[in-house]
């Protein structure tokens, strides 16, 4: 088995966990701007991770457009996102990101990783910002977005190998 993991990654959560995917999986661990001509034939398994903002999976329509070069391909995506795991919003936001029929083909995971605002694009901290503020001046917030109001207003870092265990699982199924 032989698995191609490609990734985008703006502060460095979700390289993380491809490196971590690819000693695990003993697959090749590949930034998504040298996977844009590579031949993939030679695979047996398509992994692509990249970061989630505002539920969207960031550079997903690349490894979409690709999809059906990979038909005989296991094809997995891992999203890396600052919310916490167990909320439920983000199996919602991570369906959302694909149509039934690129669903059916594809295995999705969620991965935390965190916030490193000294290592985002000013756009993408003024962004983060300015939901801070929004989520400070909330009233009748509940729990989950009181702890979220919280964490968001400096970096963090939930990120933990134990979460690309299902991954690697789905990877050695093969």
């Amino acid at each position: 088995m032989k698995a191609a993991i490609i990734y985008y990654s703006q502060t460095g959560f979700t390289r993380q966990y491809a490196g971590w995917l690819a000693e695990e999986t003993g697959g090749e661990c590949i930034p998504l701007a040298e996977a844009k001509n590579r031949d993939f034939s030679a695979y047996d398994v398509i992994v692509f991770g990249s970061w989630c903002h505002a539920g969207m999976i960031r550079k997903l329509s690349w490894f979409k457009e690709k999809m059906p070069q990979w038909q005989e391909k296991k094809k997995i995506v891992f999203a890396v996102g600052a919310t916490p795991e167990g909320s439920p919003e983000i199996a919602e936001a991570l369906r959302k990101n694909f149509n039934d029929e690129e669903w059916a083909k594809v295995s999705v995971f969620y991965c935390p990783g965190g916030l490193r605002y000294e290592n985002m694009k000013f756009g993408s901290k003024l962004m983060m910002k300015m939901f801070s503020n929004m989520m400070s001046k909330k009233e009748n917030k509940s729990e989950d977005e009181k702890r979220m109001a919280e964490m968001i207003t400096k970096s963090y870092d939930i990120s933990d190998r134990k979460y690309i265990l299902p991954v690697v699982e789905c990877i050695q199924e093969l």
